[in-house]
């Protein structure tokens, strides 16, 4: 069923969109001050703080219903499991490039992700592509191709970012779960591995939580909160927005990270990455033109009381 259009005009919907995109995209703030920790501890505290957080939240949503919603099917968990553990790289990759400088290419394969999303949609899901859509694919690709000519190797860690994201929204696609739950079961699936390193870590004493800093501990514990609250919003702002303005709001979240890399952190802005995130700009519009159309034309057809 579509949404009807004025539901565009929410203010409560736009204010949790706003609130969801501008909090992912200061997230590097955050993760700048776990720079002392190793990648890989970060996201097994991400991980394992994630799931009690989500537990209290479902618990206090759902009530008495939290442990029967709880039960899936165990082909269903079988897909959780899958989609966890891409989530989980495009987790670690994230936090690994913001400990070392890299928080430009996160713009950029955070911009990149909803052309491979239509990229994906096309293989995998059969889905018919516009003149536009085909347009703005082939030149993100270009874009692509050029700076990594221009650098000399290929913008692995934007790659990997647009890839992994693409593909788990892909995955969960496919499932019946939602996103609130769906998170809690890929976190609970990947909490025991996250748990048996971080005493692997405390066995060979090369652990950071508990070692004195206490400022450490809180940011690895309220790591968990920086996961959840977000997506808590986004999914306010998903009942009470059509999809078709929901999506220009994905682009906050890469442009405030882009102007914290150029502009808070000095990071090295290149005519190869001025080239590619021009071309990456270009196709997002291209993208955006049909999803634009529609949504002026469900607001013109609502307006004149003609059913969308």
């Amino acid at each position: 069923m579509t949404q009807p259009a004025d539901q565009a005009l929410d203010r409560g919907g736009i204010a949790a969109a706003l609130a969801a995109f501008i909090f992912w995209g200061l997230v590097p703030i955050y993760y700048k001050g776990l720079q002392t920790v190793g990648a890989w501890e970060v996201l097994a505290h991400r991980i394992i703080w994630s799931v009690p957080v989500l537990l209290v939240f479902l618990a206090i949503r759902d009530g008495g219903k939290t442990w029967q919603r709880l039960r899936l099917p165990l082909g269903s968990i079988a897909w959780l499991m899958l989609s966890g553990l891409v989530l989980a790289l495009n987790w670690l990759v994230f936090v690994w490039a913001v400990a070392n400088d890299r928080v430009l290419d996160t713009s950029l394969g955070y911009f990149g992700t909803p052309l491979v999303n239509v990229f994906l949609g096309f293989v995998f899901l059969k889905e018919s592509l516009t003149r536009y859509q085909v347009i703005a694919v082939t030149v993100a690709a270009a874009g692509t191709v050029y700076l990594a000519w221009f650098l000399g190797k290929p913008p692995w860690i934007a790659m990997t970012l647009a890839v992994s994201f693409g593909c788990y929204g892909l995955l969960r696609k496919r499932l019946d779960v939602g996103p609130m739950l769906g998170l809690l079961w890929e976190t609970m699936l990947i909490f025991l591995p996250a748990l048996i390193f971080l005493f692997w870590l405390t066995s060979r004493s090369a652990q950071n939580f508990l070692q004195g800093a206490i400022g450490i501990d809180l940011l690895l514990v309220g790591s968990s909160l920086v996961t959840v609250l977000p997506l808590i919003w986004f999914n306010v702002a998903a009942k009470k927005l059509p999809l078709s303005i929901l999506g220009f709001f994905q682009y906050i979240a890469p442009s405030m990270s882009f102007l914290l890399a150029v502009f808070l952190y000095d990071e090295r802005f290149t005519q190869g990455h001025a080239v590619a995130f021009a071309c990456i700009w270009l196709a997002l519009v291209l993208v955006s033109i049909e999803p634009f159309r529609r949504a002026r034309r469900r607001l013109r057809a609502s307006r004149q009381g003609i059913p969308s």
